[in-house]
């Protein structure tokens, strides 16, 4: 179009240039002419001239023009090579279609993203490059786009209709393109429309924008996503206790270890203070811990914590600090193991060891005792029988010292088997019987401002139990209830039958069914404290003052009646008082209690008995009651003289008498050089030690073979 503007302006300037020769030929004929034509020709001229000035004028406004259509020409010819290289180098897809969306342009962007030189797309229909999974299915969203343009066209074509005022038809429609030899390809579709005067719609523009990377952080973030859940799955599997919280202490994650531990689930405890949750009681701690956390990176040692039931806990905590992108503090990461059942077991094996040193102490103390009770006792039996029956008074008072060194040797018996954790010989009982030493110990020695009452009926029946160990238990507990009275109250001592039945034993797992004798020991003191009721049968746990108790009563008196397969039950209010009830198996006969005999010593009949012993009052007291009895008596205070004494003697002595702990030569290196001297000889074994303590403290470790020994 400019084109053809130039070539008219140059033929226009090319007849003006002609005129204006014609015009000066006319001039110069004018003057050769008559004077009568002169001067028309003149005017005639004049009217030309005028003519081709303003021939000139419009020359001149044509060149301006001209000038200027050339100048609009350059701009648009840059703008179309600016829109051209737009066109191509454009990251986006780009394509041009008619109305029929046959392609007419192609960019290279397109032509990358469905892999066919731009050539070959010319003349191609564009829905051949939909992904089938868009454009076959009857609900696509390529047939709803192409609905929409071609209505879009249609409604263009009928006269009168009026363009629309924005000429997009599509904007961002997420869709699928299927290149060439390549897997399906995700953009975002979008469709303008260029209209013209006349026909409607002229073209239709199409913009495709590669989703590809979106998609693939779409599937990162989703794989991501299914990491973290996997990590999440595995912590919530794990059995540590795992918890994260930020720099203000609120806890941001909770795992399902934390629920079990704690007893809070993940909502009740998410954006809480962990301090103010957990760690009450350590506070001063957890910000010494927190502070090292900040400057080190990371912490690790033990914590007593609480949880939701209010339950003391003990666990084994690792803290780390958490980094975010720019390596600063972001979170806390703590890991909790509970180690509350392991730190128990450590402290009962603690007091096992504690128990084992005692159990130790206390052999060697029982031997010792025993060998200082034990001419106590003899001498007290063999002087109320050499004491006229006259003398009534000092032989009560014989009595009374051989009762007490009895109940002193019993003592010793238990603390002994305590010790060892045997039992002695069970009997069958009469509990009459068996609490008549109590109820007489209690009524006598108790203070007055504490009334006794005891309620022990008639037809009860027999328990299988040793005597001594069960007056302990008995003892132990009214002990502590008069303790518990300082400023005087009530002791209920009572006894029933029971039958406990399965109901009882889903309530106490310590129970059995079956029939049982009930001791109940009642108290109207202060009580027990709920949170140390259940401490109260661990060794050593004592309230009371470090000298008024070791705390291995009760400990002693549930080991005993654990022996004796029964258990013991307690209840206590505060204020009120403490019952404890003991419940041995019962068996059901009635017990004929029978009065004790006193059986004589067999006459010696002047038989020789050597007593070896190195404790010199045993010797006497033995040499004593024996010679009373009718036989010989000599004595040796160690293996080396009883070995001489067995030589000079061999054939007047009958029996041997032997302690096995002694000085110079024991008992057991004695008996072996004795038994190479005469093999028949006839030798009792005593020992202030009971046979549990073989291998304890170096006594008893090669006990004597049984062939080796005879007995009377």
């Amino acid at each position: 179009m400019v084109s053809d503007v130039m070539m008219n302006f140059s033929r226009f300037e090319q007849e003006v240039q002609e005129a204006r020769d014609r015009l000066k030929i006319i001039q110069e004929d004018t003057l050769d002419s008559p004077s009568s034509l002169q001067e028309w020709h003149s005017e005639t001229i004049s009217e030309l001239s005028y003519a081709i000035e303003e021939l000139d004028v419009a020359l001149e406004e044509m060149r301006l023009q001209n000038e200027e259509l050339l100048v609009a020409r350059q701009e648009v010819e840059l703008k179309r090579q600016h829109y051209q290289e737009l066109f191509e180098l454009a990251p986006d897809g780009y394509l041009v279609t008619d109305e029929r969306g046959i392609i007419q342009e192609a960019n290279r962007a397109a032509a990358a993203l469905l892999n066919i030189a731009s050539k070959y797309l010319i003349g191609k229909p564009i829905d051949i490059f939909i992904s089938p999974s868009d454009r076959d299915c009857p609900d696509s969203k390529w047939l709803q786009i192409t609905r929409s343009f071609e209505d879009c066209c249609c409604h263009s074509n009928h006269n009168g209709c009026k363009h629309p005022a924005s000429p997009l038809l599509i904007n961002n429609e997420e869709i699928y393109l299927q290149p060439r030899q390549q897997e399906p390809l995700l953009v975002a579709l979008s469709v303008a429309a260029s209209y013209n005067a006349k026909d409607g719609v002229e073209s239709l523009r199409w913009s495709l924008r590669d989703l590809s990377e979106r998609q693939a952080a779409i599937r990162e973030r989703k794989q991501a996503q299914e990491k973290i859940s996997e990590q999440a799955a595995l912590l919530d599997v794990t059995t540590d206790a795992i918890l994260v919280c930020d720099l203000h202490k609120q806890i941001l994650f909770w795992n399902k270890a934390a629920e079990k531990l704690y007893s809070w689930t993940r909502e009740e405890v998410l954006g809480k203070d962990i301090l103010a949750l957990l760690c009450q009681n350590n506070l001063s701690q957890l910000a010494k811990i927190e502070q090292e956390v900040l400057q080190k990176g990371s912490w690790h040692g033990e914590l007593n914590q609480t949880t939701k039931a209010r339950e003391n806990i003990i666990v084994e905590s690792r803290w780390s600090l958490v980094l975010d992108d720019e390596n600063q503090p972001k979170s806390i990461l703590i890991v909790n193991t509970d180690i509350t059942f392991s730190k128990q077991l450590e402290a009962s094996h603690l007091r096992c060891q504690r128990l084992e040193a005692i159990g130790t102490l206390a052999s060697g103390i029982v031997h010792d005792l025993n060998n200082i009770l034990s001419p106590i006792l003899g001498l007290a039996q063999f002087l109320q029988v050499e004491i006229e029956p006259a003398d009534a008074g000092v032989k009560d008072r014989l009595k009374i010292i051989e009762i007490n060194a009895k109940r002193g040797a019993a003592l010793l018996k238990q603390i002994s088997m305590f010790a060892c954790g045997n039992s002695g010989q069970q009997v069958l009982l009469p509990v009459s019987v068996l609490l008549s030493e109590p109820e007489l110990i209690v009524k006598e020695t108790f203070p007055r401002n504490i009334a006794i009452q005891i309620d022990t009926p008639s037809d009860l029946w027999g328990i299988r139990g040793d005597m001594t160990q069960l007056h302990q238990v008995i003892m132990n507990l009214c002990l502590n209830a008069r303790d518990a009275m300082p400023e005087g109250g009530t002791l209920r001592l009572s006894t029933r039958n029971i039958f406990i039945n399965e109901t009882y034993v889903r309530l106490n797992h310590d129970a059995r069914v079956g029939s049982y004798i009930a001791i109940t020991i009642e108290d109207t003191g202060g009580g027990i404290a709920p949170e140390i009721l259940s401490r109260i049968f661990d060794p050593f746990f004592t309230t009371k003052q470090l000298n008024e108790g070791a705390g291995l009563g009760l400990a002693i008196a549930a080991n005993i009646i654990k022996h004796h397969n029964g258990f013991i039950d307690v209840s206590s209010t505060i204020g009120k008082g403490t019952k404890f009830q003991v419940f041995l198996p019962a068996e059901k006969i009635l017990i004929d209690e029978e009065s004790e005999t006193f059986q004589d010593l067999p006459k010696g009949n002047e038989t020789a008995i050597l007593i070896v012993d190195d404790e010199p009052s045993i010797c006497k007291m033995s040499e004593t009651l024996l010679k009373s009895y009718g036989y010989r008596v000599l004595t040796a205070r160690n293996g080396i003289e009883a070995i001489a004494l067995f030589t000079e003697n061999k054939d007047k002595i009958d029996v041997i008498l032997m302690d096995l702990l002694m000085p110079s030569m024991d008992g057991t290196s004695a008996i072996e050089e004795l038994k190479k001297i005469n093999p028949q000889v006839k030798i009792v074994v005593t020992s202030g030690l009971d046979s549990c303590n073989d291998g304890i403290g170096g006594v008893c470790k090669n006990p004597i073979p049984q062939k080796n020994l005879r007995s009377l």
